[in-house]
C-alpha cells in the first residue's frame, strides 16, 4: 500500500528529532532508515525547511500556491490575446464569423475548442451545429443579388416583395440574412427635414382619403450629357401614390401645364383638389382661373416650405435616386423614353411601403399558367392556388 504524502509540518517535526539524534552520536543513515526515507529525501528536506517554523513553512506552501496560480492567470490572459488577436481585427459580431474564428484559431494557436471558444464568446452548441442549407438557397442568393444589382436603391423589404411577386415563398428575416451575408448595402440617404408648424401647434395640410382627392405636382430638372439642361413635369395621385404622367421638354410653360392637366382630366376626370409650390407655372393667373372654372381647388404650400409638398417631394426623390442619378441621357429623346418605362416600372412593379409593399397601380391579373398545384421555388414561375383566379 502506498504511503501517504507528508505534509510540511510532519516533516519540520521529523526534521527537529532529527538534529536532536545526530547531537546524539547517530548518523544520517541510521535515521533515514528509521524514518523510511532515502539521504536525497532528507537532505532535501533539510535544504527546504531547515531552520523554518511550522506557520512559516504553511505560508511557504501559501506563497508557492499563489505564485502558481497568477503564473497561470498571466499565461491565460496572454494566450486570450493572442487568440482576441489572431481571430480578427475588431469585434465578431455573427456566429458565422465566430465560427470561422474558432477554427482559425485552432488551426494557428493549437488551442482546444472549447478554450477558443469561451474566449471569442462563442456557445460550443453552436459552434457545432451544423448548417441545414436548403436546396434552393443558391439560386434565391443569385435571385437577391440580381434584384438589388438591377434596383440598387432598393432595400431587402423592397426585394422581398419582388421575390414574392415572381413565386417565391420567402420570408424578410431569410432574404435580410441574404442580403447581409453577401454584403449588399442601400447608401445612407439625406436626413430628415421638419414640417412649418402654426403657432397653435398645428399644421396646415390637408390629407387624400380618396383616389382622386388631391392631385400634387412640381418640376423636377436635370440636363442631357452635352449639358444641356431639361424639365420634367410630374404629377401624382397623392392617395393611390400613382404616377400619372411625367412630362418631358427643354423648356415648360404655364401652357404646358394646362395641357397636361387636361388631357389627365379628360382620361381620369378633374380631382377635388392639386396641390403644388408657388413657382410661376403653378400660380398663373391663367391655370389658376382655368383650375377654378372645371371645379378644381388650388393648394399652394408655403413659400419655403417643401415639405409640405410630401408626396410629390417624395416621389421625385425616387426618381432622381433611382433613375436619373444612375442614366446618362444623351438625347431628349432618350430620357423621354427612359423615364416613362421607369414610370410605368413604377405603377405596376415597384413595391410600394406605404401600400404594404404593393405597386400602386398594378397590372390586369393574367390567367394562372397550367401546372402543379403549388408554387415551386424557383425565379419567374407565380404561386398557383388551387383554384386560381379566373377572366371568364
Amino acid at each position: 500500500m502506498p504511503r501517504k504524502r507528508r505534509t510540511a509540518e510532519q516533516i519540520i517535526a521529523l526534521l527537529r528529532q532529527a538534529e536532536v539524534e545526530l547531537a546524539q552520536g547517530q548518523t544520517v543513515g541510521e535515521i533515514c532508515r528509521r524514518l523510511a526515507v532515502s539521504e536525497a529525501s532528507f537532505y532535501r528536506w533539510r535544504s527546504e525547511y531547515g531552520g523554518l517554523k511550522v506557520d512559516q513553512a504553511r505560508r511557504l506552501k501559501e506563497l508557492e500556491r499563489e505564485n502558481a496560480r497568477l503564473k497561470r492567470a498571466v499565461a491565460e490572459l496572454t494566450l486570450d490575446k493572442q487568440i482576441l488577436k489572431e481571430a480578427a481585427g475588431g469585434k465578431l459580431l455573427g456566429p458565422e464569423r465566430r465560427r470561422v474564428g474558432v477554427r482559425h484559431v485552432q488551426s494557428v494557436l493549437g488551442v482546444s475548442e472549447r478554450r477558443a471558444c469561451r474566449t471569442l464568446g462563442q456557445p460550443r452548441s453552436t459552434q457545432r451545429k451544423v448548417r441545414a442549407v436548403s436546396a434552393d438557397e443558391t439560386a434565391l442568393t443569385d435571385a437577391v443579388v440580381s434584384l438589388a444589382a438591377k434596383y440598387g436603391r432598393y432595400g431587402y423589404r423592397r426585394i422581398t416583395a419582388l421575390l414574392r411577386a415572381e413565386g417565391w415563398r420567402v420570408n424578410a428575416k431569410r432574404v435580410e440574412r441574404i442580403w447581409r451575408r453577401e454584403g449588399l448595402k442601400v447608401p445612407r440617404r439625406q436626413p430628415k427635414r421638419g414640417r412649418l408648424w402654426l403657432n397653435d401647434g398645428s399644421c396646415v395640410r390637408l390629407r387624400p382619403c380618396w383616389p382622386g382627392h388631391v392631385w400634387a405636382y412640381d418640376f423636377v430638372q436635370d440636363r442631357t450629357h452635352d449639358g444641356r439642361r431639361f424639365r420634367m413635369l410630374t404629377v401624382i395621385d397623392e392617395y393611390t401614390r400613382e404616377c400619372l404622367a411625367i412630362v418631358v421638354a427643354r423648356r415648360l410653360t404655364s401652357d404646358d401645364v394646362l395641357q397636361v392637366l387636361t388631357d389627365l382630366f379628360v382620361e381620369r376626370g378633374p380631382p377635388g383638389h392639386i396641390r403644388s409650390d408657388n413657382g410661376p407655372e403653378f400660380v398663373a393667373k391663367v391655370v389658376c382661373s382655368w383650375l377654378g372654372r372645371v371645379g378644381v381647388t388650388t393648394l399652394f404650400i408655403e413659400p419655403g416650405s417643401p415639405w409640405e409638398n410630401g408626396y410629390n417631394e417624395s416621389f421625385n426623390g425616387k426618381l432622381r435616386d433611382e433613375l436619373l442619378d444612375r442614366e446618362i441621357f444623351y438625347s431628349l429623346r432618350e430620357a423621354e423614353v427612359l423615364i416613362e418605362r421607369w414610370r410605368r416600372h413604377y405603377n405596376t412593379v415597384r413595391p410600394h411601403s406605404a401600400l404594404g409593399y404593393r405597386p400602386p397601380a398594378p397590372e390586369a391579373v393574367l390567367p394562372w399558367p397550367a401546372g402543379p398545384d403549388y408554387a415551386p421555388l424557383r425565379q419567374g414561375q407565380p404561386a398557383r392556388p388551387e383554384h386560381g383566379p379566373s377572366l371568364s
